[in-house]
């Protein structure tokens, strides 16, 4: 590989601005060179407060810049597929944002034509990459809980003024996101258990929108089962009096305790204790995913989340939904 690959980004919105797209700038070895967005003033102030030496209005133009080396597709998910594919075909290596796409269908022929070109890509799972996660799966490995039996995770929130009011919103969007806000934060979560725990051989779930505020679904349960034996079962509701987000992943002799999206501490609870673990989340979220796919790029260290990864995870997706 180059000694420095330059990166551009497609649809520069909110996500990239301290989420994701700083990392790129900060990480040795990486360059972000050019930005994306439909609305050309809003590149340009993009690119002027970021320092991104070049902006276009045009996603072709920015693919097939010369100067790009690595494309990332930050665009909501209904273009990921499209964009993906016209990455493949310039040759360059892709990282995509989650969901890598709507359907598993999509996700099988992206991984299916980078892999077919030899072209690396990369999903923006980035939890299998943070600090906290790597401890946990330290701690499951090192089998402080003994012999793992089962997870559960739980996920739900009041609805959002956005939903209250009923404004278009593309995580609502039953044509961009099925099941709404599942699509775009349980992906996070199932993704994340499969790295804990190993891939799933079974998943099914129930789905529905109970609140009518949209057409997305609003409310999801779901039970499946990694290929080791562990049994898992979710619940997320986004229609609910509280907040609520808590993982437990039960052992023969604990249990490990954790939310996806807070930096509450991780509880190690035994019979004879609870040890708090805390570790706190880098600025920029995506500052370790983005320095595993320079490691992956330049020293050939595998990185956690891949086209391959995500694509399973697609299928779980769907498996709940029951959209194959």
């Amino acid at each position: 590989m180059k000694q420095s690959i330059k990166w551009g980004i497609i649809g520069c919105g909110n996500v990239t601005e301290v989420k994701s797209g700083p990392a790129y700038q900060i990480t040795d070895g990486f360059e972000l060179v050019a930005v994306m967005r439909r609305n050309l003033d809003l590149a340009k102030d993009y690119a002027q407060r970021h320092n991104v030496p070049r902006y276009y209005n045009d996603a072709d133009a920015l693919i097939n810049d010369p100067e790009v080396d690595a494309v990332y597709i930050a665009t909501p998910p209904d273009t990921h597929h499209y964009y993906a594919i016209k990455v493949a075909e310039a040759n360059k290596i892709c990282c995509i944002e989650k969901p890598m796409a709507p359907s598993y269908a999509e996700c099988l022929e992206i991984q299916t034509i980078f892999e077919k070109h030899e072209l690396p890509l990369f999903v923006a799972y980035y939890r299998r990459s943070l600090p906290r996660f790597r401890k946990v799966k330290e701690l499951l490995e090192e089998k402080v809980i003994g012999s793992v039996r089962h997870i559960s995770w739980s996920l739900s929130r009041t609805p959002s003024e956005l939903d209250i009011l009923e404004t278009y919103n593309w995580r609502t969007d039953a044509k961009i996101a099925p099941a709404g806000y599942f699509d775009d934060l349980a992906s996070h979560g199932l993704d994340l258990f499969v790295d804990l725990l190993g891939d799933v051989k079974e998943a099914k779930g129930i789905s529905s929108n109970q609140q009518q505020l949209y057409s997305a679904k609003d409310i999801i349960s779901a039970s499946w089962e990694h290929e080791n034996g562990v049994l898992g079962t979710g619940i997320w509701s986004f229609g609910t009096y509280k907040r609520e987000d808590k993982v437990r992943i039960v052992g023969s002799d604990g249990e490990l305790s954790f939310s996806v999206f807070g930096e509450e501490p991780i509880e190690v609870i035994t019979s004879n204790e609870v040890e708090q673990v805390f570790i706190e989340n880098p600025k920029h979220i995506q500052q370790y995913h983005v320095e595993n796919m320079m490691e992956h790029l330049q020293l050939g260290i595998e990185h956690p989340s891949t086209g391959k990864t995500a694509t399973h995870t697609a299928w779980i997706m769907d498996s709940i939904l029951n959209q194959l």
